[in-house]
């Protein structure tokens, strides 16, 4: 079923639809006739191109994305930290913490730092 259009001036964007718009309501020219339902369906019609709804869309799609460079793998490398056992280590550590400007303010004492790698050692 058509449905007509009724122009509205307030609301015409440009000059011509302004002219177009006078002119329908004095009654110079007819309003057009709109069917949104076959506009609808023709719409649809052109929303799928012949390329499509063949097999050959799909392939030039693929070739259009296909990446223009191969990507190399990278290799993996694993990294395992050597256990010394050696207490000196963490002290060393210990103070490079404490003495940050950046990390929060601490007073790391030798006491302090004896005590927790001694809670830090397996029971026997």
């Amino acid at each position: 079923m058509p449905d007509e259009i009724k122009p509205n001036l307030n609301e015409a964007p440009t000059h011509d639809a302004q002219l177009a718009a006078e002119s329908i309501a004095s009654g110079e020219e007819e309003a057009p006739k709109v069917n949104f339902d076959s506009d609808y369906a023709a719409a649809q019609q052109f929303s799928v191109s012949e390329v499509d709804r063949t097999g050959e869309g799909a392939a030039a799609a693929k070739e259009a994305t296909a990446p223009k460079y191969k990507a190399s793998t990278p290799a993996e490398t694993k990294t395992q930290a050597q256990s010394t056992g050696n207490p000196d280590d963490y002290i060393e550590l210990a103070k490079e913490v404490g003495n940050s400007r950046t990390e929060g303010v601490t007073n790391v004492s030798d006491e302090l730092l004896q005590q927790a790698l001694e809670k830090g050692q397996p029971k026997k």
